[in-house]
């Protein structure tokens, strides 16, 4: 997983070519079909040396092995030797597993000065395999070829051991020969950190010797065929004061390495991208205590998810998740353009992990609140339904009530806007010809209002028993005094009483802050009684409540409703109104108290359109019937 983090940093970012040190010289098909196949004569191979060193690079390294007799010719040997004696040319050593029989000798390498209190944990081989001795005696250094990489390259060994002797890697000695330095230094920095000193080049290395490789694109520009050095057709600038890799490119005379960035380069090419790597100082390596750092990152990351995730709804815990990956990604993506290697993928698992578990325990906690709040919301409702039951209860049915009577017709309707709510009417005879109704509204919905509302109507026609009754001014007087003396809530009644002498038709009625009532005598349209009106019971103490009176003439009605009903919005916030409640009471077209109060509430409804309802609605329609 490491890996693919940091292979995924070299494919966002990777490293761009500010120089070109290195050259390689690729003997590649071009050069394979007009020079013959391999392996060529050790006579051609000096040749392309002796053409190479003359444009004055700074260093040749030769990316091959020379290990078996020249089957050309036997003095081919001699002159690869020849050639390269004296020049700065450094040949490639392999290290092995095994020791080879044909290379008993230990290898021949720089002086390495060690500054170190530790046994260091280099790359350590048993065997080598390097060129003939009177080839390899020509040579200006000796540097490892040897990667130990299977399938993608990341790291390779600048310095390993070979037996007990020091062997740098090919690019560092062609360095080391081209600026002439004695020898090379190797430094402990603690930890997992050595450091490489190649003259005045410092190049960091991790505990085993090998140094991260930072991978650019691939270029045509760093190659340039051998058959075209042979030919002369290369101007000598192009070579020199450079760092020339001879290498093999052809198709099938090599294994391709794969790199982080995807592509498939050849070998010789590793080298070339390493040189131009420690000639830029664009360098990768792991931070000091990086296991620290990333163990606080994750440590970091849980704190935060295990206090927020809790306590927020889920889509904005999987908000904050995604903004701590995003942030780990960018501080990862930030210190490798630093040239730091930061593993931000086990944080960001770990915090993944976490998020997985928190969010469910959270999800399952969740779940229990709403069986508990569903459990809970379930005995609340039927706490109410029975309160609902027992305040409909209260209400007298007038059909029932009335149902003998045929001197007068009452029906009423009553439907709150909650389960339980604050507006009732009563209706109830006070002797043998006078009715007494009532339509009333406690400021407020629910529960309490309901509670208010009992008091109310138990207490008004308390009163208006307890006396004559027959001055419905006089009875709202002593329930503003009896319901005002305890009302700690600061509630209020609106009420509209009447009394109708069932014989005469005479008619008292008084208003006490509530919707005015509407009459319709026969013969004549539909009209409001606003006179006789004060405000609501329990605003004003001792308020003097006047009563009206006027004589309901046979077929003739009169309907109370609460402000339900004129208060009624559509889905615009448009209220129903009083005009429309008297359009809708003309056109009814009926006497009939049911029909009268079914025609309201269906225009009501149908103005409602599906809003809704906002407060309680109340009816009371009564008609003086002929004789």
């Amino acid at each position: 997983m490491r890996d693919a983090v940091f292979d995924t940093y070299q494919r966002l970012m990777p490293r761009s070519r500010a120089s070109a040190p290195a050259v390689i010289v690729a003997i590649d098909e071009r050069a394979l079909d007009a020079r013959g196949q391999w392996p060529w004569p050790r006579t051609l191979m000096a040749e392309l040396l002796r053409a190479i060193l003359a444009a004055g690079p700074a260093a040749v390294g030769v990316d091959l092995f020379f290990a078996e007799p020249d089957r050309a010719s036997p003095a081919g040997d001699a002159a690869l030797a020849e050639a390269i004696e004296g020049e700065k040319v450094v040949l490639g050593i392999a290290g092995l597993e095994y020791r080879d029989r044909r290379f008993p000798f230990p290898p021949s390498a720089a002086p390495v000065r060690i500054a170190a209190k530790r046994e260091l944990a280099l790359r350590r081989y048993d065997g080598q395999l390097q060129s003939r001795p009177e080839i390899s005696r020509a040579a200006a250094g000796r540097g490892l070829l040897s990667s130990d990489a299977k399938g993608v390259v990341r790291r390779v060994p600048l310095i390993a051991r070979i037996g007990q002797v020091l062997v740098p890697s090919l690019s560092v000695e062609m360095i080391r020969v081209a600026i002439d330095a004695p020898l090379l230094g190797l430094t402990d920095r603690g930890g997992e950190h050595l450091e490489l000193g190649i003259g005045n080049v410092s190049v960091p290395l991790q505990s085993d010797g090998s140094m991260y490789l930072y991978f650019g694109r691939e270029d045509a520009e760093r190659f340039v065929s051998a058959e075209q050095i042979l030919s002369g057709s290369v101007p000598a600038d192009v070579l020199r004061d450079k760092l020339v890799l001879v290498g093999i490119t052809g198709l099938g005379l090599l294994d391709y390495q794969v790199t982080p960035l995807g592509e498939r380069i050849p070998g010789v090419e590793v080298h070339a991208q390493l040189i131009e790597q420690m000639y830029d100082g664009n360098y990768l390596r792991r931070p000091t205590g990086a296991t620290w750092l990333e163990a606080a990152l994750l440590l970091t990351a849980g704190a935060l998810l295990v206090l927020w995730v809790p306590t927020v709804r889920p889509w904005m815990s999987a908000s904050l998740l995604a903004a701590v990956l995003a942030v780990l990604v960018a501080l990862g993506l930030a210190a490798f353009r630093a040239g730091y290697l930061v593993d931000v993928a086990a944080p960001a698992i770990g915090a993944a992990v976490l998020f997985a578990g928190l969010l469910a325990s959270t999800l399952a906690e969740a779940d229990q609140q709403r069986r508990l709040l569903r459990e809970a919301q379930a005995r609340v409702a039927g706490e109410l339904e029975a309160a609902r039951r027992i305040q409909m209860g209260l209400l007298p049915a007038p059909r029932e009530l009335f149902a003998y009577e045929r001197r007068f017709t009452l029906d009423a309707h009553l439907e709150p806007a909650r389960t339980v709510g604050g507006d009732f009417y009563d209706c109830f005879m006070l002797d043998g010809e006078r009715l007494f109704f009532l339509v009333g509204d406690v400021s407020g919905k629910g529960l309490g209002a309901s509670l208010f509302m009992a008091l109310a109507k138990s207490l008004v026609k308390s009163i208006a028993l307890r006396g004559d009754g027959g001055d419905p001014a006089e009875v709202l007087r002593a329930a503003n005094a009896e319901i005002g003396r305890d009302n700690p809530e600061s509630l209020f009644v609106t009420v509209f009483a009447a009394v109708l002498d069932a014989r005469t038709g005479r008619m008292r009625y008084c208003n006490a802050g509530h919707e005015p009532p509407v009459l319709c005598q026969p013969g004549e349209a539909p009209q409001r009684l606003a006179d006789c009106a004060g405000p609501p019971l329990c605003v004003i103490a001792d308020f003097p409540y006047a009563s009206g009176e006027l004589a309901l003439a046979p077929d003739g009605w009169l309907c109370a409703v609460s402000d339900g009903v004129t208060e009624a919005m559509n889905p615009r916030g448009e209220l129903y109104g009083a005009p429309r409640l008297l359009a809708a009471l003309t056109a009814s077209g009926s006497r009939e108290p049911q029909a009268v109060l079914a025609a309201v509430r269906e225009d009501v409804r149908r103005y409602a359109a599906g809003a809704e309802q906002s407060d309680d609605v109340t009816l009371v329609c009564v008609r003086l019937e002929s004789r």
